[in-house]
């Protein structure tokens, strides 16, 4: 992600010149690792915008190809417009300062402290919100509460993200991707499964094939989790059996969700990153990627201004199941 810098007029020639430049790239640097390590990259399709709001939407699969005999006439397919929600953008704000006395003191350590702060805000909030979405979603709300904000979690059906009631648009039974089952090597197999056997809007089998675990940061969860990807055999018994879990998932612990979850449960999700990637699952647009503002104030401080519009939401539910829910399907 870019960032966008300006600079108000008079500043080089005052004595916040010099500084513009090292705060400037000390942003910037701080802002690509932040970059580097975002987990709410890995677990929405990421995109920009250039509207208002966006419409998510997607096409139901054809019927396919039909046998029709020696000079037969081409038979005719169709296709329609599936479930569609809209994101409207949101505005995101925030600001520090540079006192004039802070240059006179020549106190490098909050010319440096201030900015970092600023950039590991900006990319907290990301964090945040991102993780908030999907809490929300394993609570099984409709919609959440952020900064003051409400903010849609619901899927393109009209469901929960999670649901055990994702009704099919022309043909088929409602389905589930909300479980009861907490976490074990039998559970993750049976659960993959199920994502395997997904059916699309017209009753059709898809690709779904899911090869990421996220969780909150728990111990508990993290060693079953590892023991379970991370084991060629069964650990501490004499079993021999091979283990066919062994090396096919990435594992993805976010420290963020452990506070948008239900204190004492043990969600995890299992997704498919190809399948939200291409059909988008989880999406998050940028319309105004992060613009850097650095202006002189009245009271002599050397202010810079953080301006970003952005939003995120879920629309095909299929790309991921989560197990742990109380009052979830059972396997």
């Amino acid at each position: 992600m870019s960032m966008t810098f300006t600079e108000g007029s008079g500043l080089n020639d005052s004595v916040f010149g010099k500084s513009q430049a090292p705060i400037r790239m000390f942003l910037e640097k701080r802002g690509e690792a932040y970059e580097r390590d975002s987990v709410a990259r890995k677990l929405f399709q990421m995109g920009k915008s250039s509207h208002y709001a966006e419409k998510l939407t997607a096409l139901t699969a054809m019927d396919g190809f039909a046998p029709v005999g020696e000079n037969g006439e081409y038979p005719s397919d169709s296709m329609r417009e599936g479930y569609s929600k809209e994101l409207v953008h949101m505005t995101w704000k925030d600001k520090f300062a540079v006192s004039r006395e802070i240059l006179d003191d020549a106190n490098t350590l909050e010319l440096r402290r201030r900015p970092a702060q600023f950039i590991a805000g900006y990319y907290r909030t990301r964090e945040k919100f991102g993780a908030a979405l999907y809490g929300g979603a394993i609570r099984g709300e409709s919609s959440i509460s952020f900064a003051g904000q409400n903010f849609d979690v619901l899927g393109a059906d009209g469901q929960p993200l999670f649901s055990k009631t994702h009704p099919a648009l022309i043909f088929g039974s409602a389905q589930s991707n909300v479980y009861a089952d907490a976490f074990s090597a039998e559970a993750l197999g049976a659960l993959e499964t199920v994502m395997q056997n997904f059916r699309g809007d017209k009753g059709e089998i898809l690709d779904v094939t899911p090869d990421t675990i996220v969780i909150p940061n728990q111990y508990a969860l993290k060693s079953a989790v590892y023991a379970a990807v991370g084991s060629d055999r069964v650990p501490g018994s004499d079993y021999n059996d091979a283990n066919f879990t062994y090396g096919r998932f990435k594992v993805i612990v976010w420290p963020y969700l452990n506070q948008y979850i239900t204190a004492g449960t043990a969600p995890w999700i299992l997704m498919d990153s190809r399948y939200n990637q291409e059909y988008g699952g989880a999406v998050w647009l940028d319309r105004v990627e992060l613009e850097v503002r650095s202006e002189l104030a009245s009271n002599d401080a050397n202010e810079w201004k953080g301006y970003a519009r952005f939003t995120a939401g879920f629309n095909d539910w299929r790309f991921a199941v989560v197990g742990g829910v109380e009052g979830g399907s059972t396997l």
